[in-house]
């Protein structure tokens, strides 16, 4: 499935794709809360992809050790996006999809130490401008100081780390069995699976909102972060993490102009 197209076009897709989002979340989250959107995420993702699998191709045959690593990237996918969608409530699209975008500095470390990829100096250099793109966006004025707090970034960090570790982990599962859509929807499965447990537990400090408002952004939302994570996905499953993971990083460029074009 799209394995004609060269992965850089595939990530820049999902790069798109996420900042679309990014930007329809931060539409909803007017009206409601981060782990709503999540939700409405992670349902969309699992039931979309379940449906799409079983409509064409079936469930495949994959070995144990493929499948617990679908669990692994699937258990941490919910954090990443609560993560994600908190740091664009607390900091607004544009700054906090430009924190999360940081996840090269991660991914292309580990991929290089553990896969034993190499990067060429291009992207060593767009790595250290990532880097570099965190640190600017992250210094606020003190006119933006009002409503900032030095703990938000945690959260487009926390989401940045974990997507980080989350990708080689991808691209070394799809080496041993190459079916990024059954990846996508299991991975989707399991984590509404937790998310729900999550909520249904007496742990949970918060629960779902539900605001007519925040309805169609968080759908839309919804179906664009499916889109982005089987399209980064299909991406890792033709090319090195040290391509793939740079290039969907650049969504803050895409989300930078949609906010200023839609939210101002």
């Amino acid at each position: 499935m799209l394995a004609h197209i060269p992965p850089q076009l595939i990530a820049l897709a999902a790069a798109i794709s996420y900042a679309t989002s990014g930007i329809s979340a931060r539409r909803g989250l007017r009206y409601s809360t981060p782990i709503t959107v999540t939700l409405v995420s992670l349902t969309i993702q699992s039931a979309g992809l379940w449906s799409l699998l079983l409509l064409t191709t079936g469930v495949p045959q994959v070995s144990h050790l493929v499948l617990f690593l679908f669990f692994i990237t699937g258990t941490l996918q919910p954090l990443v996006w609560v993560f994600t969608y908190s740091g664009i409530y607390y900091m607004g699209a544009a700054r906090g999809t430009t924190v999360r975008g940081s996840h090269p500095l991660f991914s292309t470390t580990l991929a290089i130490l553990f896969l034993g990829e190499r990067p060429s100096h291009w992207v060593i250099l767009g790595t250290v401008l990532i880097v570099l793109g965190v640190t600017l966006i992250s210094w606020q004025s003190e006119a933006q100081r009002a409503n900032f707090r030095l703990w938000h970034v945690a959260f487009p960090l926390g989401a940045s780390l974990l997507a980080g570790i989350s990708h080689p982990i991808r691209r070394y599962a799809l080496t041993l069995a190459d079916e990024p859509l059954y990846f996508a929807a299991t991975m989707g499965l399991v984590s509404l699976v937790w998310m729900s447990s999550y909520l249904l537990s007496p742990f949970a400090r918060e629960r779902p909102v539900w605001h007519r408002q925040a309805i169609v952004p968080f759908l839309t939302a919804g179906v664009f972060e499916t889109l982005g994570i089987l399209l980064v996905i299909i991406a890792l499953s033709v090319g090195r993490v040290v391509i793939v993971s740079p290039i969907v990083a650049t969504s803050p460029l895409w989300i930078l102009l949609g906010t200023t074009l839609f939210l101002r």
